[in-house]
């Protein structure tokens, strides 16, 4: 089992997203945004996928989302960061504040000093899954998979499509050499975002481990 790896989609870093409208246009709305997302215009959708990221609510999650599965490329890739940044907005100046300081611990190595920064965004905002799903990144990164466990669980009471802690979770049980465990997460995470190509790989390597198993022959 540990000889399995996927890349860690549990605690993607965002990735700034360029705003790519025309500087002599207007910016538009959330709600124009929205509506354009339907538009049967790839620009179009995909404008509007960026736009979301830039200024989407909790809200907007759903439709972006749906994007997902957008018959073109560059609307899905987009959609899927603009998911990630509206998932990592608090709408809360201080915790948003907090939230950037622990991505930077997070990103430095830190791990200890990330730990601290997003329980008191826990603390202060209980309500705000990333910040649990950061700290069961941390906990993961460092092996304390109950703890982990933990944390993952609070983050899909409050947001239960976050495919970025199913695949976590599949990830937790490949460590802890529960295969068939970890399948059912990772497949439940391609189910929200199909385009999890990492993921895609490790349920083929997973389903043909539990063969083997079965065959008795590992």
């Amino acid at each position: 089992m540990r000889a399995l790896t996927v890349a860690l989609v549990l605690g993607i870093a965002l990735c700034p997203v360029a705003a790519a409208t025309a500087q002599d246009k207007p910016a538009p709305s959330r709600e124009q945004a929205l509506a354009d997302l339907a538009k049967p215009d790839a620009e179009a959708r995909r404008q509007a996928a960026i736009r979301l990221g830039e200024v989407g609510s909790m809200a907007d999650a759903p439709a972006l989302l749906r994007a997902l599965r957008d018959p073109d490329d560059a609307v899905r890739a987009v959609a899927e960061r603009a998911v990630w940044q509206v998932w990592s907005r608090a709408d809360d100046p201080e915790v948003d504040a907090l939230f950037q300081r622990g991505v930077e611990q997070m990103n430095q190595g830190a791990a200890e000093g990330a730990i601290d920064t997003f329980s008191a965004i826990i603390r202060k905002k209980p309500d705000f899954a990333e910040g649990w799903n950061k700290r069961a990144t941390i906990y993961f990164l460092i092996g304390e998979y109950e703890k982990s466990l933990a944390d993952c669980a609070e983050v899909v009471k409050r947001n239960p499509d976050h495919f970025g802690v199913l695949s976590g979770y599949g990830q937790i049980y490949v460590q802890l050499d529960q295969p068939e465990r970890a399948l059912d997460y990772f497949q439940r995470a391609l189910k929200v975002n199909p385009n999890l190509h990492q993921v895609e790989v490790a349920v083929e390597q997973l389903k043909r481990l539990i063969v083997e198993k079965r065959k008795g022959t590992i």
